[in-house]
């Protein structure tokens, strides 16, 4: 299981991975139950693997949040995402201290930590997204 195969679903609640293509949209698997489903052409889908979070100096990309996530609480489910968004704006904070107060919302944090708390409950450790083109690469100069 990797991030870039990780989809969020306009509509739909939780985690989608994804399973292959069909002749109107793509084939999904639910992370919370395992239940597939297809997931329409029309639906507004996103690969977590191109979301990011705005900061003070640049965008942050999700798999980066979720690497400090996953340090803060040392592996573990992080902060309800249903808790009070003083509690939610604390952690955020301490987890990602120059996080841009003005444009990442709320909502924003509540998706972030449920994401992350589906990711860790699906067993999910590593979030680094690695570029397929580079790994061959760098094998073949290691060869020569």
């Amino acid at each position: 299981m990797e991030l870039r195969d990780m989809l969020a679903i306009s509509g739909q609640p939780g985690l989608y991975r994804y399973i292959a293509r069909s002749s109107n949209g793509v084939i999904v698997e639910s992370l919370a139950d395992g239940k597939r489903m297809n997931a329409s052409g029309t639906s507004k889908i996103s690969a977590l693997a191109e979301i990011a979070i705005y900061t003070e100096s640049e965008e942050m990309p999700l798999w980066q949040v979720f690497e400090k996530i996953y340090a803060y609480t040392q592996g573990k489910p992080a902060v309800d995402p249903k808790a009070d968004a003083a509690v939610l704006k604390k952690t955020f904070a301490e987890v990602l201290p120059d996080y841009d107060r003005e444009r990442v919302h709320v909502s924003d944090m509540k998706k972030v930590f449920a994401w992350y708390n589906l990711l860790v409950g699906a067993g999910m450790t590593d979030f680094r997204i690695e570029k397929e083109e580079q790994q061959p690469a760098e094998e073949a100069e290691k060869a020569e």
